[in-house]
């Protein structure tokens, strides 16, 4: 799955320098994850660094919109990050 923002997002953009992905942006309002480029962090980092930055609990979530397999994240990672 890809991580989502949640709209209790405080704008601050803690989460946009730690993605390994360049999977996040500024929005309206709050920050967005370009589902096609979050790995979940999968292939960089044991776990989502977005999520591990973020200043409020629970403000990034699993998209259940975009459900993957470890195996398609990390295809998704090597594919981002060409050896």
């Amino acid at each position: 799955m890809a991580m989502k923002i949640l709209d209790n997002c405080i704008d601050c953009g803690a989460c946009e320098p730690e993605c390994p992905n360049q999977a996040i942006e500024p929005g309206d309002g709050i920050y967005v994850i370009d589902p096609e480029r979050c790995s979940e962090c999968v292939g960089a980092f044991e776990t989502p660094q977005c999520v591990e930055h973020c200043p409020v609990d629970e403000c990034i979530v699993a998209d259940p919109a975009f459900q993957e397999t470890r195996e398609q994240l990390e295809r998704r990672y090597a594919q981002l990050h060409p050896a």
